[in-house]
């Protein structure tokens, strides 16, 4: 217990010797600039609200977990969800959607797209979307990429699916599980307004994610005190193209 209080006082101490905004910008994320009603890779907002994503579930251990947490805390978040797993889960899934938690589409068995056509990647959607249909009444239209691999030609076929892109701007990198004080540092050294931030909740059957579940229970309180607030994607992408609009306005009477 004494070892665990000084390994989490050292994660204090950096987090409140380097905890500072990150200046972040689209411009990092050329789809997201190039493809604004498609894609979303961070908000670009001046608000401190950020959202948490998970992605690779469900399963029966670390996304039960998880939602104890968020649960614990008071937090929605949103999982992209594999739809060979949503079949294999479908109670777990429905767990997450009667949180209140957000649902987001993350193929049926992840593979790269970039190594794939169109075809196949329609077929990976739309099996998902049913899957998630027949464990909770619902569909969705948020859609990650496994490996965040999409190319032009892909996000525009999103765009015909009726589907938005949803990329993440800080990268956990939990699935190596480096464990919760890494997990944490990486979080905090580069939170931004805005940020989107991806982990996992469920993974290969050799993968301890049990770092980030860990951490999420740190990290949630720490940020909070730094005046942090949690939204979902489906919230967020609303008040990052609400923060557009006056930008949008302006350019346009400029031009007149």
């Amino acid at each position: 217990m004494l070892d665990r209080f000084f390994i989490l006082s050292g994660v204090i101490i950096i987090f409140f010797s380097s905890f500072s905004p990150v200046a972040s910008s689209a411009d990092y994320y050329p789809f997201q600039t190039e493809f604004p009603n498609h894609m979303l890779y961070q908000g670009q907002i001046q608000d401190k609200i950020i959202a948490l994503t998970f992605d690779d579930g469900p399963d029966q251990q670390y996304t039960p977990e998880i939602l104890d947490i968020l649960h614990k805390h008071q937090v929605k978040a949103t999982f992209f969800l594999m739809g060979s797993r949503v079949a294999k889960y479908p109670d777990v899934t429905r767990r997450i959607v009667d949180d209140g938690h957000a649902i987001g589409n993350h193929t049926y068995w992840h593979p790269n797209l970039a190594e794939a056509d169109i075809h196949q990647m329609e077929w990976e959607i739309n099996q998902t979307n049913n899957q998630i249909y027949q464990a909770t009444g619902q569909t969705t239209q948020w859609f990650r990429a496994p490996y965040g691999a999409l190319n032009e030609q892909q996000i525009l076929n999103l765009g015909f699916l009726g589907y938005k892109g949803i990329g993440w701007s800080i990268d956990t990198e939990d699935w190596k599980g480096p464990g919760d004080q890494a997990i944490t540092r990486q979080v905090i050294q580069n939170v931004h307004p805005g940020a989107i931030i991806l982990m996992h909740n469920a993974g290969h059957w050799t993968q301890d994610l049990s770092g980030t579940v860990e951490a999420l229970d740190e990290l949630i309180p720490l940020l909070k005190r730094h005046g942090y607030q949690f939204v979902t994607i489906p919230q967020m992408w609303q008040l990052n193209h609400q923060s557009q609009i006056p930008s949008q306005r302006a350019k346009e009477k400029s031009l007149k």
